[in-house]
């Protein structure tokens, strides 16, 4: 394809055309301003791996200063809250049973005798497993606090030292807070959903208002007419991508480490990417109301699912892995992250570039493709 001679000033009287539509649409600014500052909050803080006072029963059929100090350990933790103290076994299912209690903690009779006699000491944790992730979170708990009292009870008796002392640390995100590993992901998909649905309504809006006889009329090359629209949209799109960013800082204090250039100009990328992804839905669909529900039936889903935002993509079948590589928010995620939380630049985050320049070019190419001035 002959690549057509542009013209700055058309260019940027069809950006201003389509800015002025956009000013006199009030759903769309709301959806351009408001939805993505809203979705960053609301998810932020549904969308957490973080689980804390886990209502946890107590059977203690030992009743010793050792049995105490146990439960004690379990209080101390900050995970658990002790809400029930129980005298029999059988009070137990029926608080399972009613989700009263999530874990349940059995201290048998002779517990203290056992430890005084450098005998193993069993303990029991019945958990509720209806919740199959929580019921794996609480029972890391419990077991991590089991383990770090019986190291103190051997050593105490032993009055020694322990010959290994084991020390972790954990890079870019010391403190494990999911929010740290969400949020940033969250613009991801958040700016793919909304860039796409935004400029989906592009094309068709002047089908349906039967402007595309006067657009058709002028000497203005296609190109150039999905340039224009793109424009005002790209600016929308970057101003939510900065709110989005302190959004992330102020209310989530999620860190953020790496280059602020760096991050625009691949967010200026992904955006011309789904926009262009927008635009081409729009031209074929011709249909505002089908043209949104196409645009989030393609970018919400994908892009939730099999980016890498929520779910592991190692740990899923080959045929949704090979599948993730097509959805471009599973690179920008990466970039996010990346910059967000390990300050790393183009020297590690190059291979995502190089995504995100595919996604613009394709979504161009697409976009231009699919639109025709002329009339049927």
């Amino acid at each position: 394809m002959k690549l057509p001679t542009l013209s700055p000033r058309r260019l940027l009287a069809i950006g201003r055309k389509e800015a002025l539509q956009l000013r006199r649409d009030p759903r769309s600014l709301v959806m351009a301003f408001a939805y993505p500052a809203l979705m960053i909050v609301f998810f932020g803080y549904v969308i957490t791996f973080d689980i804390r006072d886990i209502n946890l029963a107590v059977l203690d059929q030992d009743r010793t200063p050792r049995s105490r100090e146990l439960v004690e350990a379990f209080q101390a933790a900050g995970y658990f809250r002790v809400t029930e103290r129980l005298s029999r076994y059988q009070d137990l299912q029926p608080l399972l049973d009613r989700g009263a209690v999530r874990l349940a903690l059995v201290i048998p009779p002779g517990f203290q005798r056992d430890l005084a006699a450098g005998r193993p000491a069993a303990v029991q944790a019945l958990v509720d497993g209806a919740d199959a992730n929580t019921a794996a979170i609480a029972l890391n708990y419990a077991g991590a606090i089991v383990t770090a009292y019986s190291a103190r009870v051997a050593l105490r008796a032993a009055q020694q030292r322990a010959p290994v002392v084991p020390q972790s640390r954990v890079w870019y995100n010391e403190t494990l807070e999911s929010s740290n590993m969400i949020v940033p992901g969250l613009v991801a998909v958040i700016m793919m959903v909304i860039a796409a649905m935004l400029s989906a309504l592009t094309v068709a809006r002047e089908w349906e208002r039967g402007t595309m006889e006067q657009l058709a009329a002028t000497p203005v090359h296609r190109v150039e007419v999905i340039l224009g629209k793109l424009l005002p949209y790209l600016g929308i799109g970057l101003v939510d991508v900065v709110a989005a960013v302190l959004v992330g800082q102020l209310l989530f204090q999620v860190p953020f480490r790496g280059s602020p250039v760096l991050l625009i100009g691949l967010a200026t990328l992904f955006l011309i990417g789904a926009l262009g992804l927008g635009i081409f839905i729009s031209a074929a669909v011709k249909s505002q109301l089908l043209a949104t529900q196409t645009s989030l039936l393609a970018t919400y889903l994908p892009s939730l699912l099999l980016s890498g935002l929520i779910f592991d993509l190692a740990s899923m079948p080959l045929v949704l892995r090979l599948i993730s590589h097509l959805v471009p928010a599973r690179y920008f995620i990466v970039v996010l992250r990346g910059i967000f939380l390990k300050g790393v630049g183009v020297g590690v985050l190059w291979t995502q570039g190089l995504a995100m320049i595919a996604f613009a070019v394709v979504g161009l190419t697409l976009a231009v493709r699919s639109f025709r001035k002329e009339i049927a």
